[in-house]
């Protein structure tokens, strides 16, 4: 059966994330809209419309001690098993999440892509959370409108160079792309040669940059700056409405948090530490 694990580090201490991964009143504000946590009564629940079958009901405790929680959850009509625990390593705190089975990258199908950006997202509200900062937000599973919205302390020019620079994407991102930076050009997660389908670009000033996917798809980064901050609208547009395409919309945003981080925080680091993922392609993922 395979195992998947994804690690972010943080600089709250251990203690303060054991804490938020087994609390009622953390788990609603980082994971998930409603949560019921009675560790000594076997329960451990997050349900709502943050979440993938969202229907209360469908995890069930299996232990915790000072490190961890594990549960199951049945997702898609599959029952999973995760593990959220803490660690210290290396003079930093690790938050990992382990999941069985795990879904071989590259599958494609939306339920595979969302078991594989839906943790990503969360863990990054984590971080913020556990480090006193306001979480980035979530995905409406309830409605098939994708717009986010919130503001950076930045300028525009310089979210449209972490959006278009390569190495500066990869960063944040914690994965490649390739680009040909002029409106028409292509854009690429990964390699312009590994993919026979690349996006193109659309549009591309200091204001505005969007992709335009073959299957009819429309990613649009639209930036309004003022005072030294920038307010950031990101739109996924051009789907058919019955199927919202949740995989790459919780891709995306579960990389903003950590974009956010690099243009406000001194002293920066990603918060991707680590993947082990069944079928992971080597050098697709920069991780530190």
């Amino acid at each position: 059966m395979s195992t998947g694990t994804v690690r972010v580090r943080t600089s709250a201490p251990a203690a303060r994330v054991h804490q938020a991964l087994t609390t009622a009143d953390d788990l609603r504000v980082w994971l998930a809209e409603h949560a019921h946590v009675d560790l000594e009564g076997g329960q451990y629940e997050f349900w709502g419309r943050y979440t993938p079958d969202g229907e209360r009901g469908r995890q069930k405790l299996l232990g915790s001690d000072d490190t961890s929680v594990r549960f199951t959850w049945f997702l898609y009509g599959t029952e999973y098993t995760v593990e959220l625990g803490v660690e210290q390593r290396d003079g930093e705190t690790l938050v990992a999440m382990t999941q069985s089975p795990y879904p071989t990258w590259g599958q494609g199908d939306d339920e595979s892509e969302v078991l594989q950006t839906f943790w990503p997202l969360v863990l990054g509200n984590l971080v913020e959370h556990v480090e006193g900062r306001p979480v980035l937000g979530f995905a409406d599973f309830t409605t098939p409108e994708q717009r986010f919205e919130f503001d950076i302390a930045t300028t525009p020019a310089a979210i449209i160079n972490a959006l278009t620079d390569p190495d500066v994407f990869a960063r944040w991102f914690g994965a490649r792309m390739e680009i040909e930076p002029h409106v028409g050009g292509r854009w690429a997660m990964g390699s312009l040669d590994d993919n026979p389908h690349p996006a193109k670009i659309i549009a591309l000033d200091e204001g505005h940059f969007a992709l335009d996917f073959q299957e009819g798809m429309v990613t649009s980064w639209e930036l309004k700056g003022s005072e030294g901050k920038t307010h950031l609208t990101f739109v996924q547009s051009g789907f058919d409405p019955a199927t919202p395409p949740w995989g790459p919309w919780l891709g995306w945003l579960s990389g903003f948090a950590d974009l956010k981080r690099m243009l406000e925080l001194p002293n920066w680091r990603p918060m991707w530490h680590s993947y082990e993922l069944p079928g992971l392609p080597e050098g697709v993922l920069v991780l530190e």
